[in-house]
């Protein structure tokens, strides 16, 4: 049996979960970072809901979801072992997380920018909605009868089964640096990141007028909301165009 000490059950049981190498990551900083000092001396039992409470509290929103996810966690565990009969994590709430918008560039406005040498790479990602994580591992070979397959990461498994799929080459593919920062310094000047890129390929989709659920099976998305919230991005050019048209129309019935 796991010793009741939270420091012990709590590595033990975050490097059994069976996760994806970069989560577990997470889970390890979070850890060592914002629960360790405050509670890793104490056994499972005398953790009370206001000591959970009281770490989270202090915690950027983002920060606070996580390490609140990773203590519901390691109590889910332990009620699965039978240790403890209740869990102080059950009913915490973290601090909202707002999501600002996401800033991202048209096509156009790419297209016209000149990125220098990674240039090729930037419109690749632009132009093919790939993550990050999964150009980066992409290779000649992935690339056959004018499609990419992508079905790894640069963590080894894509980030879900929807990851894998195929999306039809559009421009020349050019091996990817293994640091992302060479790119986001080209594109840090213009505001975007390069998962930027991917909101200008799902932009790209949706004026092109692709459905929906095809944008999702190219973006790899396995939750439907993840593309729509995408798709009903609305730029100020486009609230003024629905204007004109609207004028348009109604000058036309009279």
């Amino acid at each position: 049996m796991f010793s009741l000490i939270i420091r012990e059950f709590a590595n033990q049981t975050i490097e059994s979960l069976p996760i994806r190498h970069k989560t577990l990551i997470t889970y390890r900083s979070v850890y060592r970072c914002h629960l360790d000092a405050a509670i890793g001396d104490k056994e499972l039992s005398e953790v009370k809901r206001t000591d959970i409470q009281a770490i989270i509290s202090n915690l950027a929103p983002q920060i606070s979801q996580t390490t609140l996810a990773v203590l519901k966690t390691i109590y889910r565990e332990a009620l699965a072992q039978e240790l403890l009969e209740h869990s102080p994590a059950h009913g915490v709430r973290g601090q909202r997380v707002i999501v600002a918008a996401k800033r991202f560039l048209t096509w156009s406005e790419l297209d016209a920018i000149n990125f220098g040498k990674y240039q090729l790479q930037i419109r690749f990602l632009a132009l093919h909605g790939l993550r990050w994580s999964e150009a980066v591992a992409l290779r000649e070979s992935d690339i056959r009868d004018g499609r990419i397959y992508v079905n790894k990461s640069v963590h080894g498994a894509t980030k879900s089964k929807a990851g894998i799929r195929t999306v039809p080459l559009v421009s020349q593919f050019k091996i990817f640096p293994t640091s992302r920062r060479p790119l986001r310094n080209a594109l840090a000047p213009y505001g975007i990141t390069t998962h930027s890129l991917r909101h200008t390929y799902a932009y790209l989709l949706k004026s092109q007028g692709v459905h929906v659920t095809t944008a999702q099976r190219l973006l790899g998305h396995s939750d439907p909301k993840v593309t729509l919230a995408i798709y009903t991005a609305v730029l100020d050019s486009e609230i003024d165009d629905t204007g004109a048209m609207l004028r348009q129309f109604i000058e036309g019935e009279k």
